[in-house]
């Protein structure tokens, strides 16, 4: 129904796929995953037709309608929520704009414009024959969280990440056949993610989804496209399986070269330190014994490289760590925050949820002392060293020095090897850290971020969001290291993986105000309140 045919893609002498042969078949909802950089946003553009490819062409079945997640959130800013969303068939959208104005301007004496109305409306039946796409677009916008009161609202009145959740219904609404996502989940919260996953398990046709939200992949997914060596190879099963299945090659190949261990010894070894969580102990153990099962013949060992996140502490924590009483934050007479109050704990690893809007940044930006509050006290233990991770982190890294000459400009007893070795352990080569910070990516920028943080040395980490931009291989080590960490630590993220992987401890702002605390891992914390 949808093939690639011998695609090539190269830009100078740097090749990064060539002689890909994959035909997308009807049902199947693929992952595409690789490393930053190793084209998998190029090879969806080349499918959806964005850009030309170098070599080879798509080849797609007559009649069958493609739709394309947009990136530009400002495209629509005069258009009304409902509008925009209506847009997504743009040839019923045109239809019924220019049935409204022949309505309300046309001369029904003439017999063209009564021509073109019976025109307009073979056009409507044919695009929407049974007349339920108001009510379509309706329920879409309602479960994205938008009220009936704000459809007729302008696109220009919604900030960021709801422009792209309207872009999200946008593409969803016309029920393409064929369905390309670059990063859906970005921007939206777990209650919109958990959303988007129950609307794409629904997709009959074809999707191919690019993410760094494992479980959103491995909720969604049946098949994993790896970026890898040149070539897109294909995997039946989703992230978690394809991530097991290609390790497990890799350790039988060390065995296969050292013979100094036992390839069960291996084996169990990756098994039982998988999830990076002892609660999933079990489980990654009965992952094992699918092994047999799997489609992993065609996997070879990644050329990715997984960063080493290690996060060391200065000194041992007192007993006390954080009190914060009483917290309240308005902004322009709208409170985010009020009489909020609560206690960080000696071995507390806290993972901050909630809707977007709710203070979790603000709340953080408070606490590092970044904010003043308007009303309340916050009392930090006397043993604490705090190293942060703010959301705006790439718009922080500015500036044109070195890569290690950034890091040393936080303290002058951080030694120039050390320094190097950081960045190294973050995949920055001894050539890229000599790039200037104000020239790398969004998610290169993340990575300079954690090493900063792992230089501090702190025994308290606070972390906005620092999955943003980075890996699928990033993640995990981050999730690692955050379970492997001897310190306190609070993090906000709407990755639902990395925060199985770390918390002891759950925090949920909710909008109507209140929150839920909750002592225990984020798979309890699910099961207790029903979710």
């Amino acid at each position: 129904m949808f093939s690639a045919v011998n695609l090539k893609q190269q830009y100078g002498k740097r090749v990064l796929f060539e002689k890909i042969n994959i035909t997308f078949d009807k049902g199947k909802r693929y992952g595409l995953i690789g490393a930053n950089g190793a084209g998998k946003s190029t090879f969806l553009k080349i499918l959806s037709g964005e850009i030309e490819p170098s070599g080879g062409e798509t080849q797609i079945q007559p009649g069958l309608k493609m739709g394309v997640l947009g990136q530009n959130q400002y495209a629509f800013e005069n258009f009304t929520l409902s509008d925009a969303v209506l847009y997504g068939n743009k040839r019923l959208f045109d239809a019924q704009k220019e049935k409204e104005k022949l309505y309300m301007e046309g001369d029904f004496e003439d017999d063209a414009v009564n021509n073109r109305l019976s025109d307009l409306e073979i056009i409507c039946a044919e695009e929407d024959p049974t007349y339920e796409s108001e009510v379509h677009i309706e329920k879409l916008l309602e479960a994205l969280g938008f009220e009936a009161s704000m459809h007729s609202e302008l696109m220009s009145s919604l900030t960021g990440g709801d422009k792209f959740k309207i872009l999200l219904a946008q593409v969803l609404f016309p029920k393409p056949d064929i369905l390309l996502l670059d990063e859906p989940t970005n921007n939206l919260d777990m209650e919109a993610i958990a959303w988007l996953e129950y609307e794409l398990k629904r997709h009959d046709g074809t999707l191919i989804v690019i993410s760094h939200d494992r479980h959103f992949l491995n909720s969604v997914v049946t098949h994993i496209l790896d970026v890898d060596f040149k070539n897109i190879r294909e995997f039946t099963g989703n992230y978690d399986e394809w991530y097991i299945a290609a390790n497990i090659i890799a350790k039988q190949n060390e065995v296969d070269r050292s013979k100094k261990l036992k390839e069960k010894e291996q084996l169990e070894s990756f098994v039982r330190r998988f999830s990076a969580n002892a609660s999933k102990a079990k489980q990654a153990t009965s992952r094992q014994k699918q092994l047999d099962k799997l489609d992993v013949g065609a996997i070879q060992v990644s050329s990715r490289r997984d960063p080493s996140i290690i996060f060391k502490t200065c000194r041992d924590i007192g007993a006390e760590v954080l009190e914060v009483e009483g917290i309240s934050k308005s902004y322009d007479g709208e409170i985010v925050l009020e009489d909020f109050t609560f206690k960080i704990d000696k071995g507390d690893k806290i993972a901050l949820i909630g809707t977007n809007g709710v203070g979790k940044t603000t709340l953080l930006e408070i606490i590092t002392e970044n904010l003043k509050p308007d009303s309340g006290t916050i009392k930090w233990g006397q043993t604490i060293h705090t190293t942060y991770f703010p959301q705006n982190t790439t718009d922080k890294i500015t500036g044109d020095m070195k890569l290690y000459d950034w890091l040393q400009g936080f303290s002058k007893d951080w030694h120039i090897d050390e320094i190097r070795k950081c960045l190294g352990r973050m995949l920055f080569t001894g050539e890229d850290q000599e790039k200037q910070v104000e020239t790398i990516s969004g998610g290169e920028k993340h990575r300079m971020m954690l090493s900063k943080m792992m230089m501090d040395d702190a025994n308290m980490l606070i972390l906005d969001e620092p999955d943003n931009h980075l890996d699928l291989e990033a993640i995990v080590a981050l999730g690692e290291a955050l379970y492997n960490y001897q310190g306190n630590a609070i993090c906000v993220t709407h990755d639902r993986e990395l925060i199985d992987a770390f918390a002891n401890r759950i925090i949920e702002l909710k909008s109507d105000g209140t929150v839920v605390d909750f002592k225990g891992n984020y798979e309890e914390y699910v099961e207790k309140m029903g979710k």
